[in-house]
């Protein structure tokens, strides 16, 4: 088992007022020639737009754009017609594909919100862009897939990639995550408390890539909610 760590203090960061940015893999004006991608991920930005800002229309093409909000309330709209809100508890995923327009807004004016915005390197170019977006419920200590392969069934939103998203809420005690496809590797994310892997404690927001496993044991010593992203490795 190989193990790769981004402390959460080690990650960009880009402060422009209405949108504060923390970046673990290189994105825009940060750039870390070790911290390009993990596998086929290739950005996981952990943001927080202001009251009533935030990303005016622009264009993708060819990448799963993968949205997680923590708390408030973000307005999606894009060139293909789809217009939602997403919340906490809600997955939202827009394959670019041939090419899409959007924008993202907080929809609120008086709070704050606070999302995930990941980028999938796709399996397939040049598709028709697709949007999908998903409530789940957590149970604790129970593994929720969120995100699946289009051709898997596992209940979550499809991506254009053999790639699983995996969430649990769980509150000191171990738990178990097993590969979904041999030979991906896995990129933990500590959306909130710690986590002990093999005797070393990871904090919040946190990133651990582990290569080289078939099943890793997980510990949790509080509440603890973690992000799994199971992602093929191949350049």
């Amino acid at each position: 088992m190989n193990i790769v760590y981004h402390a959460s203090s080690s990650r960009g960061a880009a402060n422009f007022g209405w949108l504060d940015s923390k970046h673990t893999f290189s994105f825009g004006e940060y750039f870390n020639p070790e911290r390009v991608n993990f596998g086929k991920l290739r950005v996981l930005n952990d943001d927080t737009v202001a009251p009533g800002k935030g990303f005016g229309t622009h264009p993708h093409r060819d990448m799963e754009i993968v949205s997680i909000p923590l708390s408030g309330s973000l307005m999606h709209k894009d060139s293909e017609g789809n217009e939602q809100l997403i919340r906490k508890g809600e997955v939202q995923i827009m394959s670019a594909g041939t090419g899409v327009y959007h924008s993202e807004f907080n929809a609120s004016l008086t709070e704050e919100v606070k999302f995930l915005q990941i980028w999938i390197m796709p399996k397939n170019l040049a598709i028709h862009p697709r949007y999908e977006q998903k409530k789940f419920e957590f149970q604790l200590g129970e593994w929720t897939n969120v995100v699946s392969p289009l051709e898997h069934n596992l209940g979550g939103v499809k991506v254009n990639q053999d790639a699983f998203f995996s969430m649990i809420h769980f509150d000191k005690q171990e738990i178990n995550y097993s590969l979904k496809a041999k030979g991906n590797g896995i990129y933990l994310f500590i959306v909130a408390g710690s986590i002990v892997i093999e005797g070393k404690t990871y904090s919040l927001r946190d990133g651990v890539g582990i290569t080289d496993l078939e099943q890793i044991s997980i510990t949790s010593n509080e509440y603890t909610e973690l992000l799994v992203i199971e992602i093929p490795m191949q350049a």
